[in-house]
């Protein structure tokens, strides 16, 4: 895969995806952005949530569970000094649904974060990934 990205105003950067999305990247205010886009981490953390998220809804379809809803909330810590990288990220699986099988959700969360996701996968030498499933009955 290649990404490029075209510096424009202030901070901002504009990139068109390979799958033909345009993205604005921009910085705060405080720092020389003008606030048009999210921020570069926030896209970051944005793509581990994606990716595992769709692995998570892939799985439990072929698995034929029906949930109502899936949230997924990532909290994270990071490092002190520059670099400021992420040293811990949590990863909160959030399942509405009626008598949801545990055991399946359970299984969906771990091929995703044990085979599936490349996104976690490549942050899981850098920082500490956890997770944890919530089940909120309908």
């Amino acid at each position: 895969m290649e990404i490029e990205l075209k510096k424009s105003v202030g901070m901002q950067f504009v990139s068109k995806t390979p799958s033909g999305h345009e993205i604005i990247i921009d910085a705060s205010p405080e720092i020389g952005g003008t606030n048009s886009g999210p921020r570069a981490l926030e896209l970051f953390l944005l793509g581990i949530g994606g990716c595992t998220g769709m692995d998570v809804a892939m799985i439990l379809k072929k698995m034929k569970v029906n949930y109502k809803d899936l949230r997924v909330k990532l909290e994270t810590e990071r490092n002190e000094n520059h670099p400021r990288y992420f040293n811990k990220i949590n990863v909160k699986y959030i399942f509405k649904g009626k008598d949801l099988p545990i055991e399946k959700l359970e299984r969906a969360v771990k091929l995703s974060q044990e085979k599936y996701c490349s996104a976690s996968a490549t942050v899981k030498g850098m920082a500490e990934v956890t997770y944890e499933i919530i089940v909120e009955e309908e």
